[in-house]
């Protein structure tokens, strides 16, 4: 798989079995994996500090794993389509993972 666009040069984290990097600037943060293709998009991405997310722009679904301070998954939504916003207040970070298709 070809390496992607986005998440390149991103700190990188293992959280629940994957090595994920992870949203920690302003504009990684904001687009995540949006208007990316699937096979760009890589494993996932960790976004820190957040407790909300958009799925505008996209152009495959997301599982969304919402994590508490000890990364214990609080909150799952598999298969979110695109135009979506999905909060969890408890949460302080979320996966963005790629659905199967």
């Amino acid at each position: 798989m070809e390496t992607p666009i986005r998440p390149r040069g991103l700190e990188q984290r293992e959280i629940l079995g994957l090595e994920l990097p992870v949203a920690s600037t302003r504009l990684s943060r904001l687009l995540g994996l949006a208007l990316l293709a699937r096979d760009r998009a890589g494993p996932g991405l960790l976004i820190p500090r957040c407790h909300s997310v958009h799925t505008f722009g996209m152009r495959f679904a997301l599982d969304l794993l919402f994590l508490d301070p000890g990364r214990r998954v609080i909150m799952l939504r598999r298969a979110v389509p695109a135009g979506r916003v999905v909060r969890c207040p408890g949460a302080s970070s979320v996966l963005e993972l790629p659905s199967p298709p």
